[in-house]
């Protein structure tokens, strides 16, 4: 009984982390069924919008989830501001290295990082929320239960505004004239263009949309998470992955494959050790480019 508590337990804790996985996916697969580049800024411009949560919670009292209001159109003016002023330009110069885009997207991350220390320090910080420790446990409500289980009250509430940020990216891209012609863009930009879409304006959307997505995620990860200007490596890494894992482009990919990679992660510093789970990451990054080069959405196209 024990042992199936446990397992239940840090099952749980894996969908809970992969719910919040997904949106920094969604940003970076979003970008990249448009434009066809890796941003390789994308952890550190979540790392802006932590700051963001922190100094509004610091200097305001603005709780995080409150915050969400202001970090993603802080980070959607952002996005668009650098895809405009900086990946426009490069993507339409010809290089003798193509992939000239992503390698400045690295140095854009670079500078936000170096930007990050130099204003506010290498100090770890963190938004010291009541609510921190809190937890409901399935005992209050179902008393004959044979098993105790919990749920973080952070991390739940910060998965259920993942689900609803998740439903209304859903919404926007299936139901709305920008949306479709996003999806047109990411599908053809020759025939969207011939359509009569903005392909440009729509570049510029998606990248801001993306930095929006992991905008969010930033005001979702700060309540649980210490923050630091060297954070943003970890969770471009992190979508990266789930970018991988999903399948390049592919918005239902990038959410089943953050779901994944969370219960992959928690299962494997539950059973192996905490310090196993980034290891964890890199075993099933590798896992899926050897035998999983399409992804998830390569198997459902499949099916």
């Amino acid at each position: 009984m024990v042992q199936l508590e446990v397992f239940l337990q840090t099952l749980i804790s894996g969908i809970l982390l992969g719910g919040l996985y997904a949106v920094i996916g969604l940003g970076m697969t979003l970008i990249m069924g448009v434009m066809k580049i890796i941003n390789l800024a994308h952890g550190e411009l979540m790392m802006v919008a932590m700051y963001i949560a922190f100094w509004l919670f610091s200097l305001l009292g603005v709780d995080p989830y409150v915050s969400l209001l202001v970090t993603i159109p802080a980070l959607f003016v952002l996005g668009v501001v650098i895809q405009r002023t900086l990946i426009s330009p490069v993507l339409k110069v010809d290089s003798i290295l193509p992939e000239n885009q992503v390698i400045l997207t690295v140095g854009i991350g670079m500078i936000l990082a170096n930007l990050a220390t130099m204003f506010f320090s290498s100090d770890y910080r963190s938004t010291p929320v009541s609510y921190a420790a809190d937890a409901w446990y399935l005992s209050d409500y179902w008393r004959s239960s044979p098993i105790e289980l919990s749920l973080s009250v952070p991390w739940t509430v910060s998965f259920g505004f993942a689900l609803a940020i998740t439903a209304a990216l859903w919404g926007f891209l299936q139901h709305t004239d920008t949306g479709k012609a996003i999806r047109a863009t990411a599908q053809d930009k020759d025939a969207a263009l011939m359509m009569g879409i903005n392909v440009e304006r729509m570049t510029m959307v998606t990248f801001g949309l993306g930095a929006a997505l992991v905008g969010a995620a930033g005001s979702l990860f700060i309540p649980m998470y210490y923050l630091y200007p060297a954070l943003g490596g970890k969770f471009t890494l992190i979508a990266f992955v789930i970018t991988i894992l999903g399948g390049l482009g592919s918005t239902q990919g990038a959410i089943i494959g953050g779901i994944i990679l969370g219960i992959f992660e928690s299962m494997t510093a539950t059973y192996i050790g905490m310090g196993w789970a980034p290891v964890g990451r890199f075993v099933i990054f590798v896992a899926c480019l050897v035998f999983l080069p399409r992804g998830v959405a390569g198997l459902m196209k499949r099916s």
